[in-house]
């Protein structure tokens, strides 16, 4: 079956950086678009970023465009978030996502906690 791990997460002082993974397995990686999300505490889900199966389209959400950076390794399937120049209010729970074609698949997600 499908499923999606994220790792990478913890504590990282304010200006710095993390790089988050997600390792897939059950459907063939290379042909999926895959996003990543978060949700921070008492607020909604926020998109991060979109990136296409080729790896020729990325698209991020406003508050991390210039610092944030998606990509994704389609020999041994693992996805990437680095984050770099990290805030507080970048703190939440970061989970991937295959987002398309069909049907939508979401990982548990990993904590980042930005404080000094």
């Amino acid at each position: 079956q499908v499923q999606l791990v994220e790792s990478g997460g913890g504590w990282v002082q304010p200006g710095g950086s993390r790089t988050l993974s997600c390792d897939t397995s059950g459907f063939t990686f290379s042909s999926y678009a895959m996003s990543w999300y978060r949700q921070a505490p008492g607020k909604g889900r926020e998109f991060v970023a979109y990136i296409n199966g080729p790896s020729t389209t990325t698209t991020y959400g406003r508050s991390v465009e210039g610092r944030f950076t998606i990509a994704r390794d389609n020999r041994d399937d693992p996805l990437y978030l680095q984050m770099d120049s990290l805030k507080p209010e970048d703190t939440a729970v970061y989970s991937c996502q295959r987002t398309f074609p069909g049907v939508m698949y979401d990982g548990q997600g990993t904590q980042v906690t930005v404080s000094s």
